[in-house]
């Protein structure tokens, strides 16, 4: 029996690579491969050094491309994209962390990917955007957050939560799966669809439109308290559906809110 054995290393970006032990076992026409893997834990983002980078950004409108990590979008005073990320990551018999920052046009891409047998890589970038810019942030797998912004904002994620803070923009919310939770909203209008996972949304003024569908999960909306009458549409097919605020079907202010498994509460916020 032969048998090749590789030691774990750390790469530039934090990385982990390696297995323990390999053995290769020929007989009777059967290969029976095994490992024995050492030095492969979980991810530690938090620890790993951090890169800066600025790309160019022409016009008011900003696409980001995130795949495999957490991104923070907070507008600034800065006349570029301003991009701090941290990666960490480990990979068997493969290879990685393989990471990509780049703009295209009005498009930031934001990637990392492992490619191995056995694999774990993660990421955290932190976007800061000029002030106006209307941004759409969309991750295949990881969280994404938004503070501060004024300007609208278009926010989705296959695997991962959206939260939100300090909108005063338009906002369309969307997680596959993950909680939607958006937190002093002035901006005029909501849309959110969680296809598994609750929706949470907090206004500090009246909004004109609110409009949510949850698959699987609960919805609750508070409305600034103050008399305002609300055209309220709330319905849940499993579970219960409480209306605590001012309703006028006539109103201006329309508040939507279905729900397929999980509980709906409209109600005027404390």
């Amino acid at each position: 029996m032969d048998t090749l054995t590789s030691s774990p290393t750390r790469t530039r970006s934090g990385a982990r690579l390696g297995a323990a032990g390999r053995a290769l076992v020929l007989g009777g026409g059967v290969v029976l491969l095994a490992l024995a893997l050492t030095g492969c834990g979980s991810t530690d983002v938090d620890g790993a050094p951090v890169e800066r980078k600025s790309f160019a950004l022409e016009g008011k409108t900003l696409t980001i491309d995130v795949e495999n990590g957490v991104v923070d979008l907070v507008p600034a005073d800065v006349k570029e994209v301003e991009v701090e990320r941290q990666l960490d990551g480990w990979v068997v018999l493969g290879s990685g962390p393989d990471a990509v920052w780049k703009m295209e046009g009005d498009t930031l891409t934001l990637r990392v990917k492992c490619d191995g047998l056995i694999n774990s890589c993660d990421s955290r970038h932190r976007v800061k955007v000029p002030r106006g810019v209307a941004v759409t942030a969309a991750s295949d797998n990881g969280r994404v957050a938004a503070t501060g912004f004024d300007s609208a904002l278009d926010l989705s994620s296959d695997n991962g939560e959206i939260h939100v803070r300090d909108a005063g923009g338009a906002l369309m919310l969307k997680s596959d799966n993950g909680e939607i939770r958006a937190e002093r909203i002035t901006g005029p209008s909501v849309i959110a669809r969680a296809d598994n996972g609750e929706i949470r949304l907090g206004f500090s003024s009246v909004p004109d439109r609110v409009d949510t569908v949850s698959d699987n999960g609960g919805i609750t909306i508070d409305l600034p308290p103050g008399g305002q009458k609300y055209a309220v549409d709330a319905s849940a097919d499993n579970g219960d559906v409480s209306i605590d605020v001012p309703r006028g079907d006539d109103g201006a202010h329309v508040v939507k809110a279905r729900s397929d498994n999980g509980h709906v509460t409209v109600r005027s916020a404390n």
